[in-house]
């Protein structure tokens, strides 16, 4: 509603408690203050259509529900892979393979109330309280008034579809001057740099072969906002970034035949808006690399909770069907596993007939048959019981610290997970090599786990740590919030790609000798090699014994590209082949809880008003007609003659 939700509030902690609400409660509608634990598909179609509920506030769980806790959908990203009736009909909507099992699809539900999230136990605790003083039923009569109350405010502009978004959007940026605009599309920025700097302004050869290693880095709760993704993007976009900084730190790899490319994926979640617009860009000769230059394709999906020491290597049946791809396939296979020897970790093929999982590298494969494989945690179905949910923390991957450790003693804490992905890291930096073209011996190449530490650290737990603090812009330290999130969302760039391209640049780049002014503005500086690289002028660490920071100009590869899916650029808003994900607009979200009285007493207090309102009328009516009488100045004593 334009003006917010009201309703009676009422504390739901066991199902048994949802009959006042729906059926019992003498003084509806409700608005319920749900456990967290009772957060649940049964729960909200229970709730979803009766006229007795006008909203929710979730309570979150502490800890995380043992069940598990998944509101996306079964089949992520489902009809936007490779697989259909036209291509491995029989891998389509999961038909062999039910990725997320515990996906209740409630994210993808239209709910015609509002549902808020309660974070904080103090605000739970308030809100109980009021319920406790005021509503509670006694001896299964109703409550006496007053009532407390709660109405929460989050009118959503955009109505139906993106379809009927965006062609009044559209509308009113043709022909009004001051556009309300009520929908945008889901926007930001993918990342990507290589190993041997390209001129991103030209095209690379056609013959220039180019290994592509790939992950995402958004991912998505059914709350705006709330996206920790610990082992559903950190886990997997933290090992990439511990890859990149292993191979460059490798002294002959400006020598190798074919180079490496390293990409970060956004708005995967959504549909693969990230891959699909690279890949789009690729076929319409936007990007400097073509679909041609591919050679393989790695992608790091799930890696952070692992059975023992198996690591599954996912490839594309049908693709594999051709010999040439799939001699291919098999080499890139053998070269995963012959570079886990010794590191602790074992590969294993997740079988011919298994399809891949959801993951960027379907989109590839939509557009070309390219060798490739995923590597993830799982066999089957996901190890993560909180696939896309505010549960996916770094509690879930395992991530403990000991008590006592001040924040910095935190970031440099190397933990049991950092020094697992750590290993991921090896085992695939070294592979890279061997694929790249590369002869030495690779038993040198290794992930750093305090790297590794400091990175989930910085991604999971606390953004505005130190380190983040010295490899970021200046004019960028007010994006380093204290709990990150990794939504795409629509004002971009996020937080998280900022982050995700300033650490690559940390991690690959090289500090050059250049003033600020010629750091800002290359072109000016005769001997910087602008088309090759970005320079970026960062804050730096603090100097020793003060408090003042060292800033430093950094030369580095790693640039953005656009990620908003083709249907936008096409204005094609209905399509089933790009993604269509919109986001509505609003001016406000809040809540507030007060007491109200009784209808009754309503309806005494408006009656009551109505005749006051009608005496004051009919006393200022009588006041102004004998006017003349009530104000009539005295008159004025004539003339005395004397």
């Amino acid at each position: 509603s334009i003006s917010g939700d009201t309703g009676v509030i009422h504390v739901v902690e066991k199902e048994e408690d949802l009959r006042w609400v729906l059926v019992d409660g003498p003084t509806p509608p409700y608005m319920i203050l749900l456990d967290g634990s009772l957060f649940s598909r049964k729960v909200l179609l229970q709730l979803k259509g009766t006229s007795r509920v006008s909203g929710l506030a979730v309570a979150i769980a502490k800890p995380s529900p043992p069940q598990g806790f998944s509101p996306g959908l079964k089949c992520p990203n489902d009809g936007f892979g490779v697989y259909s009736k036209d291509y491995g009909p029989e891998f389509a909507h999961c038909n062999t393979t039910l990725w997320n099992p515990l996906g209740s699809g409630i994210s993808y539900e239209d709910f015609d109330f509002p549902i808020f999230l309660l974070e904080d136990a103090n605000e739970t605790q308030v809100i109980k309280q009021c319920y406790l003083d005021h509503n509670v039923p006694g001896d299964g009569s109703a409550p006496e008034y007053p009532l407390c109350a709660m109405q929460l405010f989050s009118h959503m502009h955009a109505v139906t579809s993106t379809v009927t978004c965006m062609r009044r959007s559209s509308l009113q940026s043709t022909f009004s001057i001051n556009p309300e605009i009520v929908c945008d599309p889901l926007l930001d920025y993918n990342v990507w740099s290589t190993l041997q700097p390209i001129n991103a302004s030209g095209k690379v050869h056609p013959e220039k072969e180019v290994v592509m290693v790939a992950t995402r880095i958004d991912s998505h709760s059914f709350f705006w906002n709330i996206a920790p993704g610990a082992e559903s993007a950190v886990s997997s976009f933290v090992t990439h970034l511990a890859v990149a900084q292993a191979l460059h730190k490798v002294p002959d790899v400006h020598l190798l035949p074919r180079n490496v490319m390293f990409t970060f994926f956004q708005g995967e979640t959504f549909d693969y808006i990230g891959s699909s617009r690279m890949v789009y860009d690729m076929e319409q000769d936007k990007f400097p690399l073509g679909l041609g230059n591919i050679h393989s394709f790695v992608e790091l999906n799930q890696v952070a909770l692992r059975n023992g020491s198996i690591l599954w290597m996912h490839t594309d049946p049908v693709s594999r069907m051709n010999e040439s791809v799939n001699a291919q396939v098999q080499i890139l296979l053998d070269t995963l596993k012959r570079s886990s020897a010794g590191s602790g970790l074992t590969l294993q093929e997740a079988g011919f007939s298994q399809p891949l999982p959801p993951s960027s590298f379907q989109r590839f494969l939509r557009a070309r048959h390219i060798p490739g494989v995923v590597l993830t945690d799982h066999r089957t179905a996901f190890h993560n019981r909180y696939y896309q949910s505010l549960y996916d923390t770094p509690e879930n991957i395992g991530m403990e610290y000991p008590e006592g450790l001040s924040p910095e003693e935190a970031l440099e804490y190397v933990t049991d997970t950092a020094k697992a992905l750590a290993q991921v890291a090896t085992v695939v930096a070294r592979a890279l090599y061997n694929l790249a073209g590369g002869n030495s011996s690779t038993s040198a190449i290794q992930a750093d786990p305090t790297t590794v530490t400091r990175m989930l650290y910085g991604f999971l737990i606390k953004m505005n740590n130190s380190w983040f603090q010295s490899i970021i812009k200046p004019d960028l330290k007010g994006i380093l919030g204290d709990v990150p999130q990794h939504y795409v969302a629509v004002s971009s760039p996020v937080n998280t790609t900022y982050m995700v391209q300033y650490v690559l640049t940390n991690l690959t780049g090289t500090v050059v000798n250049l003033t600020k002014e010629e750091c800002l503005n290359p072109e000016k500086n005769p001997h910087t090699e602008k088309e090759l690289y970005e320079y970026f002028w960062t804050q730096g660490p603090l100097g020793a014994n003060s408090s003042s920071r060292v800033p430093t100009c950094v030369r580095s590869g790693a640039r953005l590209s656009k990620a908003l899916s083709p249907a936008f650029e096409l204005r094609r808003w209905d399509s089933t082949e790009y993604s269509t994900w919109t986001e509505s607009r609003w001016k406000d979200i809040r809540a507030r809880i007060f007491l109200v009285a009784s209808r009754d007493m309503e309806v005494l207090t408006l009656v009551l008003g109505i005749a006051i309102l009608l005496l004051s009328l009919l006393t200022t009516y009588f006041i102004n007609a004998k006017a003349d009488v009530l104000f009539s100045l005295p008159q004025d004593p004539g003339a005395v003659a004397y």
